[in-house]
């Protein structure tokens, strides 16, 4: 004779060889839960190091029933082993699905003290931004792989859309451009004449325009302007395109997105933007010698004589040369945080604004390390 070890309107415990069988019975629906919870604990108890859970005098069962043989299953399997058997064909499935549970939710941390909240979030935001610095290097890394292909197999290159990027980030740039630069050169001799006339060295407003504007003004507001203007532009227009999956469709016709919508718009800018630096450095002077004319009554012909006197050409090629790699890396951040949209208005916004602080972040600390390296070299 079997020997009952506990037994309930639900559950019987009956001694087994290696294990405890506990069979059930009954309906184990939502009206009888409590009563079938009730029974868990002599339940648990009565099977020692495990039990064989036999479910084939289940009569009635619901979700609830199901979640609850899962729990009896869970609750005896913390001391030993529990083995569902039995279970009848329209229970199975059931009881598959329930089988089936997600992923527990993370819960929301503790928040800290007050005077830590700075701290942690200084650190996420340097986490953060070493993360988003990285995937930007990976993707101009990729960029210039298939840039490199594309010398190799120039009919990759797609021209017509370059030459259009040409004239959208150059010469529709050209006015924003020149009004800055002649303000900027303007405002330069306004003030460093009202400065430098308290030692009487008015005259030295020019070498302070030469050397300012060519070296570090003029290139660095044309790539800040050029970063707000067409930086965000990139990122608006690809990130649209994504949105309305027109990217997905170029990579199913076997097209690249890379070559069709980033080398581009990398080489237009790479192209344009020493050319508007040149048209700023122009524009600039000027605007500082009409300055000059009018406040200190010095002749365009006497400051352009002086200017050539004093100012040496390894000026201009100090700012010049800084274009294309601030071209570079305003073109990819534009195009990156494009690609990086993600299926709503929201991240559209996010990350046009993403792309121009990037860019103009990026662009100063490359013109601070350029100007660490020209002067240790001496230029």
């Amino acid at each position: 004779m079997t020997q009952k070890l506990y037994e309930s309107a639900f559950v019987r415990v009956e001694a087994g060889t290696p294990s405890a069988m506990v069979r059930l019975s009954g309906d184990w629906t939502i009206e009888n839960a409590e009563a079938i919870d009730g029974s868990m604990l002599e339940t648990v108890a009565a099977c020692g190091a495990g039990a064989v859970i036999d479910c084939s005098a289940i009569s009635h069962l619901d979700t609830t029933g199901a979640v609850l043989i899962r729990r009896y299953a869970a609750n005896i399997e913390q001391s030993g082993a529990a083995l569902l058997t039995g279970v009848l064909a329209g229970h199975k499935t059931l009881l598959e699905v329930i089988s089936c549970r997600p992923p527990p939710a993370p819960t929301v941390p503790d928040s800290v003290v007050w005077y830590l909240q700075p701290l942690l979030q200084l650190g996420d935001a340097t986490v953060s931004g070493l993360r988003s610095s990285g995937r930007l290097l990976s993707f101009m890394g990729l960029v210039l792989i298939r840039l490199f292909g594309a010398v190799i197999d120039p009919a990759r290159l797609r021209l017509v859309p370059t030459v259009h990027q040409m004239e959208v980030v150059g010469l529709r740039s050209m006015g924003i451009v020149g009004l800055i630069a002649f303000l900027i050169g303007a405002v330069m001799v306004n003030q460093g004449a009202i400065q430098l006339a308290k030692f009487g060295a008015d005259i030295f407003v020019i070498d302070m325009l030469g050397i300012g504007h060519l070296r570090e003004l003029g290139i660095l507001l044309t790539a800040i302007i050029v970063a707000g203007r067409s930086g965000s532009a990139f990122t608006a227009e690809i990130g649209s395109m994504v949105l309305h999956e027109e990217v997905d469709a170029m990579r199913t016709l076997g097209m690249n997105p890379i070559d069709v919508l980033v080398l581009p718009r990398l080489l237009a800018l790479v192209i344009c933007l020493p050319l508007l630096g040149f048209y700023a450095d122009v524009v600039g002077i000027a605007g500082g010698a009409l300055m000059a004319w009018i406040q200190l009554d010095i002749t365009p012909a006497n400051f352009l004589v002086y200017f050539r006197e004093v100012i040496a050409i390894e000026h201009y090629w100090v700012g010049i040369i800084k274009a294309p790699f601030f071209a570079a890396i305003i073109a990819t951040a534009g195009c990156y945080n494009g690609l990086r949209v993600e299926g709503s208005a929201d991240s559209l916004g996010g990350r046009t604004t993403r792309a121009v602080v990037q860019s103009i972040f990026m662009v100063i600390a490359l013109d601070a390390l350029f100007a660490i390296f020209f002067t240790s070299v001496g230029l």
